[in-house]
């Protein structure tokens, strides 16, 4: 618990400037914060707090004035951007003549009232609303008292924990808040230091009690938990948006009551779905006469309304809230904005609400009949009722029959219902003096009384509805509905007993069309106490939190889940609060996973919040697997609820569920055999009992749902899977009478012709021919013979079943006694012959189309096997983990997946009949479907690593499929120990790319894995393995590549005694002899051996690119006399470039190297020249391969041992074989060509004596001529040289110094010397193309000519621009002149021909007034005839 902060008594009060408004918490970095992250709540911590300053607790000294006060380590709340903070006292320093308490009135508190200068503030609202809401839920008539909920229970100060608790007043100011947060109750502590505006104003809630501190306390707790959310401030966006966006995702009934929230928008089109939702989840308004005519219940206060049992309450404990929220700026991303705001504006306004004010509002019942039930009609007398005659009304018009409006309401209780009317006309309190004013200052609750009428009388023009609806608002509220008894305020009685009432959460009923206008949100708290089945998993860390969780699903029944998601993007203050430094949402996705499938699915649902969200999953009956990716700043917590089982954790917990079967398939498997097993009891039943039986299983195993086959095809797919199956039970050769059993109970005499029978051995035996038939074929009469009888057999069988299946007759009860004796073998294992039935109809139907529903959840089983090894406890950077090689004995869809620490691990399958590679999805195996093979599938694993992993850690490999049976491993448990040797050198360029070779023995059968590696990661190379210079195996890689597994076969015993008597020769390649050689030599050489040189130079051009070409299978090698391995690596597309330095080193290496055949005259160089610097070549290996490093059991030579200069160009070569294979295999540098080189040499020297040494002094006397001066030397006239003496004779044959004669007249020049002669560029002038035939030197005045042409160049082309503008302008004008022309004719027109219009409509009229005075004529004067011959028939 972070330590106490405490602050002396003239600290007590802070004064905050303008500018210091926003100074709220400390600022602390993510990795101090997560430390003091508020800890979980403890009774037990309770108990030991310390309340003081850190001093026992002593009783008389709690109510004295203390020496230092508490304050919050955290620092000051951060307070809303609408709330301004002046400065900050504690209670004793504005409560005057009262003494502070933490709770004074316990039956009731008024939050409103008090609070009018709030209400600007969206969190305030909130806060305000959501603590009236839960004292509403949990105080209703049909809620017990032990669940009854008060807000100050949540507050601890000087008391013991418990229900019922009342916190008590610490004049130190140190209090602990209980809320719930990041999934579990936590405690935060807060002090009682409270902020002010510049008007003396409280800038927290506060109850009509003046000395009650309980709303300010718990305000400020909330504000704490509310911070954690981004605070990010724009002043380029809408003040409107900034306020609307204070909440966000956030509630507080979450935090007081751990209740999970689910949020989903309110729209139009989904108006039904709403309602039908809302009144099934909260009670439902009816009349009490209504109620007693289904049902007597008793009388209850109220005559007219009756609220029913509630649907979410059990024995009086809620277990659901519903509410609904607004927003200022809920429509601005719908497209007429103003017009929706202000509908929604006006709507709310006719329900007493306000759209600034948002809010959060609880629906408490809805109301499908009118509030009162309209007047029975008056009683008719009995003789009206005699002889009643229908009265018919004759029409023109069909008569329309007029639909009544439905009544459909919904009633939503908020505290700020009619608060608008009275906030206007709340009177202004005199400002307070801000500095001038004493230490303890007066604070006074604004509790005027405001006439509830004024609201009335401002609406007299509105509507009839909103006219009837305000007016119910206020009389149509519940009886049950509590009252707000107000104490300690000057609307008090004597004794403190109040003696005003009025209602705490006042009600007003919404039409079902009004309520998607004035709410877009629907806000529905779950209590998880409800649920039996729930699962939680939470992480902070100081850096990103990252985790994958997968949940298992498998229901009978449509399957409900509610998942929530909590995040923590930020603890403590941020330095900078610019929208780039914010912190992005914490993001929760679900997606259904498969094993066996690499491709990722699309999401089903996904969570983006910055605080806490929750949705509910609703699933389809089957079984369902998800991954859930969670993703945090620095936390999250995930808590899933259900009233049905399910599994939720890692991924052994979940794949260890999916290896069985899934309900619905065990449900119809079970069926199926229990309807069968009935049938065989009721099989020889005489009284039809099994007809009966019969129909109810076709009933069962023919699908309901429409599918491609018909039901008779359906009955042979059933038939033959129920064959198969019992084939499997007896595991036996099935006798003639159990055949003929299973063909009378399946009634299919066809079902032993359409079985193929790999199951059956008997009936494999029976289709071979007699032996005397082997060389024989028929004859066509025999052939007609054997057909006519096939038939005559096949028509008794059929008519012998048939019979046997209808009628009770002697083969029936034979078939009855041997299916009895076949049964009881199943019976044995039933649910394992149900499974294998099911999958055996599943086998044989169509694997496109779908036989039953539970088909689909198959697609999750899983059946899967771990091979684990060790590391070894010692290795080089690279390190073989695991090879082996698996058999598959059918056709499998396989995924392989690696676990492993060290990240940088690959694995490879080969398979090993063809000896290609599967191809791999970047670094992953995707599923493959793997057919059985001769030589199975080989697996290799092999890691790159620099650190090497703990102790104790393994490797493992998962091997997933669908169904059994598994790959088999070849080795009863697989091989961990592997010896490597390594081979490090430097890289010498050449013209043919090569970097190195090695040639490969060995004695025995031995399969190797080889890895090549560069020092340069960007060499794009080539592994090969090449054996008489014919490729088998390659493959390409940049910087690193491997061939993943070969098969070394040995050669005669005899080559291998020849090679082990040949010596070794120095290390150099055959094409880095070739290349170093002098240019004499080089010429010869190629006369001598082209062919070879031809052979070699084709089947490097012949070499593919591809990145893995195995072109013959590694393990099906043809015998050969002599095997001829050759590792060798190339370099592609030339992309090793080497440096100065590198390429300097690599020349000199070369020439120290091209010198083996001259060690005297190497010798002699070495001691003129001042060479300081040493070259140490690695030993090469010897035949046994003592030098090499061998890794036994992982156990490598250090590096610090090798010598080479990892700073040069260099390469290393492992070699990997079994550890028991160690000595069967030899690894040696390729010097076959260079003892060739040798040979020819020696020849060379034996026949012309001294060719050597005249060679190399002609290269050195060229070379000399371009070897610079010394300045101290002076330069000798020409003088012809000396005569060569003749040369030495010749030393004996068997010496290397008949090859290498020293001349005695060759310049003595270092070799660094020679290497740093610089020869002179060649001349190109006769190759440089010329205008002139001869140079000329270009003067002042051809300077001159050439700066005149430039520039009338520029001039011409200016002045062409101009005129190109001119004219645009020209035209641009004219355009302009006549649009004026056409809009001054288009006006004339215009006026014209409303002219006409005008003088048509007049004509119009006057013939209109003619024609209606002609037909008043017309009609007086008929009339007056009509009166005429009415008055004469009188007469």
């Amino acid at each position: 618990m972070p330590t106490d902060k405490l602050k002396k008594k003239g600290d007590t009060s802070s004064k905050i400037s303008e500018e210091q408004t926003e100074a709220g918490s400390v600022v602390l970095t993510p990795s101090e914060s997560l430390e003091d992250v508020w800890h979980e709540w403890s009774d037990a911590d309770i108990f030991r707090e310390k309340w003081d300053s850190g001093k026992p607790e002593d009783p008389k000294t709690i109510n004295k004035t203390p020496t230092v006060y508490y304050e919050e380590p955290e620092g000051k709340i951060r307070l809303p951007e609408s709330l301004k903070v002046y400065y900050w006292r504690r209670p004793t320093d504005f409560l005057i003549n009262t003494v502070p308490t933490v709770v004074e009135n316990t039956l009731t508190f008024d939050l409103v009232s008090p609070n009018h200068h709030l209400l600007s503030s969206e969190v305030m609202r909130w806060i305000i609303s959501e603590i009236y809401i839960v004292w509403k839920v949990f105080h209703h008539p049909e809620a017990t008292d032990q669940f009854g909920w008060k807000p100050w229970e949540h507050i601890y100060s000087l008391c013991k924990p418990g229900k019922g608790h009342m916190p008590l007043y610490n004049s130190y100011g140190k209090y602990l808040v209980k809320l719930f947060w990041m999934g579990c109750w936590r405690r935060i502590t807060v002090d009682d230091l409270m902020p002010f505006d510049k008007e003396n104003r409280l800038l927290l809630p506060a109850s009509s009690c003046r000395s009650e501190l309980w709303p300010m306390l718990l305000a400020k707790a909330l504000i704490k938990v509310i911070n954690t959310r981004p605070h990010i401030v724009d002043d380029n966006r809408n003040k409107m948006l900034q306020l609307s966006r204070e909440m966000g995702d956030f509630t507080f009934i979450h935090q007081l009551t751990g209740w999970i929230p689910e949020v989903s928008l309110i729209n139009v089109v989904c108006q039904r779905q709403t309602w039908d939702f809302i009144r099934g989840s909260i009670p439902e308004f009816v009349h009490f006469s209504e109620k007693v005519a289904h049902k007597k219940v008793p009388r209850r206060t109220s005559a007219h309304d009756y609220r029913t049992h509630r649907p979410d309450l059990d024995k009086g404990n809620p277990k659901m809230i519903v509410c609904a929220s607004f927003y200022p700026n809920q429509l601005h991303n719908e497209p007429f904005v103003y017009t929706n705001m202000a509908d929604s504006s006006e709507t709310l306004r006719r329900y007493t609400l306000c759209l600034p004010h948002s809010h959060i509002v609880l629906l408490t019942r809805t109301r499908s009949c009118p509030l009162e039930l309209p007047p029975p009609p008056p009683p008719l007398p009995e003789w009206k009722l005699i002889r009643q005659t229908k009265k018919i009304v004759i029409r023109d018009e069909p008569r329309v029959i007029p639909l009544s409006k439905p009544e459909e309401f919904i009633a939503i209780a908020s505290p700020f219902i009619d608060q608008n009317a009275k906030s206007s006309s709340d009177p202004v309190t005199e400002p307070v003096e801000k500095w001038t004013t004493p230490r303890k200052l007066l604070y006074k609750a604004p509790l005027e009384t405001i006439s509830e009428t004024t609201e009335m009388e401002s609406q007299v023009g509105l509507d009839p509805d909103s006219t009837e609806v305000t007016t119910t608002c206020g009389n149509t509220v519940s009886d049950e509905t509590e009252v707000l008894l107000i104490q300690g305020c000057p609307n008090c009685g004597p004794g403190g007993q109040p003696s005003t009432a009025k209602s705490i959460l006042p009600e007003a009923w919404v039409e079902l069309e009004d309520f998607p206008k004035c709410f877009s949100r629907l806000l529905v708290f779950y209590n998880p106490e409800a649920y039996p089945h729930q699962a939680h998993r939470s992480l902070l860390k100081s850096s990103c939190a990252r985790g994958t969780y997968y949940l298992y699903v498998d229901s009978l029944h449509p399957f409900k889940i509610l998942i929530s998601f909590s995040v923590l993007l930020r603890w403590g203050e941020t330095e900078s609060s610019d929208i780039q430094s914010a912190p992005s949402p914490g993001l929760l996705q679900a997606a259904p996973y498969h094993w066996k499938s690499r491709q990722c699915q699309p999401p089903i649902f996904t969570i983006e919040t910055n605080s806490f969200k929750a949705i509910v999953l609703n699933l389809s009956p089957g079984r369902h697997v998800f991954a859930l990716h969670a993703n945090a700043e620095l936390g999250y917590h995930v808590h899933l609820c259900s009233k049905m089982p399910f599994f939720f954790g890692d991924e052994d917990t979940i794949m260890s569920q999916c290896t069985k079967e899934s309900l619905r398939f065990t449900e119809k498997a079970m069926s199926i055999m229990r309807a069968l097993s009935k049938m065989v009891a009721t099989f020889y039943d005489k009284r039809g009992r099994n007809r009966q039986a019969r129909s109810t299983l076709e009933e069962i195993y023919c699908p309901k749902e429409k599918t491609p086959l018909e039901k008779w095809q359906i009955h042979k797919v059933f038939s033959l899977a129920l064959y198969y199956m019992l084939c499997d039970a007896l595991g036996r050769r099935m006798t003639p009478q159990e055949r003929f059993a299973i063909m009378v109970l399946t009634v299919d005499p066809s079902l032993l012709a359409r079985a193929p029978r790999a199951r059956s051995p008997a009936l494999h035996e029976e289709s071979q021919p007699p032996e005397n038939w082997n060389d024989r074929h028929p004859t066509a009469e025999e052939v007609k013979a054997a057909t006519l009888l096939q038939a005559a057999f096949r028509g008794r069988l059929v008519r012998l079943v048939l019979k046997s299946s209808k009628s009770a007759v002697k083969g029936k009860s034979c078939a009855s006694s041997v299916l009895s004796d076949m049964w009881s073998r199943v019976e044995s294992d039933t649910d394992k012959h149900a499974s294998t039935l099911l999958w055996n109809m599943f086998e044989l139907y169509d694997k496109k189309a779908t036989l039953y529903p539970c088909q689909l959840d198959e697609w999750t089983k899983i059946v899967f096997a771990d091979y684990s090894v060790s590391f070894p406890d010692k290795a080089t950077s690279w390190i073989l983990i695991f090879r082996e090689v698996f058999f598959f004995t059918r056709e499998t869809l396989l995924l392989p997946k690696v676990y492993c620490t060290i990240p940088h691990s690959r694995l490879h399958i080969i398979n090993n009949d063809t000896g290609e590679e599967l191809t791999k999805l970047i670094t992953r195996i995707p599923p493959h479907l793997y057919q059985p093979n001769m030589l199975g599938y080989t697996f290799v694993a092999e890691a790159i690593t620099t650190e090497w992993p703990p102790a104790g850690s393994k490797w493992t490999l998962r091997l997933t499929c669908t169904r059994e049976p598994l790959p088999k491993l070849s080795h009863p448990s697989p091989l961990s120990t592997f010896s490597m040797q390594e081979f490090q050198d430097y890289y010498i360029p050449n013209k043919k790319n090569i970097i190195c070779g090695y040639s490969v023995k060995v004695t025995e059968p031995v399969l190797i894995t080889i890895h090549f590696k560069t020092s340069c990661p960007h060499v794009m190379i080539r592994l090969s393995i090449l054996d008489h210079k014919e490729e088998m195996a390659s493959a390409t890689g940049q910087g690193v590549t491997v061939i993943p597994v070969f098969n070394f076969l040995p050669s005669k015993e005899e080559e291998e005694e020849e090679v082990e008597e040949e010596p070794l020769a120095p290390s150099c390649t055959v094409e880095e002899e070739n290349q170093n050689i002098s240019p004499t030599q080089e010429n010869e050489i190629k006369e001598l051996d082209g062919s070879q040189e031809e052979d070699e130079e084709g089947s490097t051009s012949g070499k593919s690119d591809s990145a893995a070409d195995h072109s013959q299978p590694p393990t099906e090698t043809p015998a050969t006399p002599e095997h001829k391995y050759v590792v060798r690596a190339e370099v592609l597309r030339q992309s090793w470039d080497l440096d100065d330095t590198q390429l300097a080193f690599a020349h000199l290496l070369s020439y120290r190297e091209t010198q083996v055949f001259f060690p005297e005259e190497v010798a002699d160089s070495d001691t003129s020249s001042n060479e300081e610097q040493i070259i140490e070549v690695p030993a090469k290996p010897n035949k046994k391969g003592q030098d090499d490093k061998e890794i036994h059991g992982g156990s490598s030579v250090p590096k610090e041992e090798t010598s080479l200069d990892l700073t040069k160009a260099n390469y290393t070569l492992c070699v990997a074989v079994d550890k028991n294979q160690t000595e069967s295999i030899e690894v040696k540098k390729d010097i076959e060509r260079i003892e060739q080189i040798k040979a020819i040499k020696r020849a060379w020297e034996a026949a012309e004596p001294g060719r050597a040494a005249k060679a190399w002094q002609l290269r050195l006397n060229w070379l000399s001529q371009f070897q610079p001066p010394n300045d101290d030397d002076e330069i000798p006239a020409e003088e012809p040289p000396p005569p060569s003496p003749p040369p030495p004779p010749p030393p004996p044959d068997d010496s290397d110094e008949a090859c290498s004669p020293v001349p005695f007249n060759a310049p003595n020049i270092p070799i660094e010397q020679l290497l740093s002669i610089v020869v002179p560029p060649m001349d190109c002038t006769p190759f440089i193309r010329r205008k002139q035939e001869f140079p000329t030197m270009v003067d002042s005045e051809m300077e001159e000519n050439q700066r005149r042409k430039r520039l009338e160049k520029i001039q011409a082309y200016q002045l062409e621009r101009e005129q190109l503008v001119e004219e645009r302008l020209e035209k641009a004008t004219t355009r302009k002149e006549r649009m004026k022309d056409l809009l001054k004719q288009y006006e004339s027109q215009q006026a014209a021909m409303l002219q006409e219009q005008q003088k048509f409509q007049d004509i119009c009229m006057q013939q209109n007034q003619k024609s209606s005075d002609n037909r008043k004529g017309s009609n007086n004067r008929l009339k007056k005839k009509q009166e005429d011959k009415h008055t004469a028939d009188e007469a």
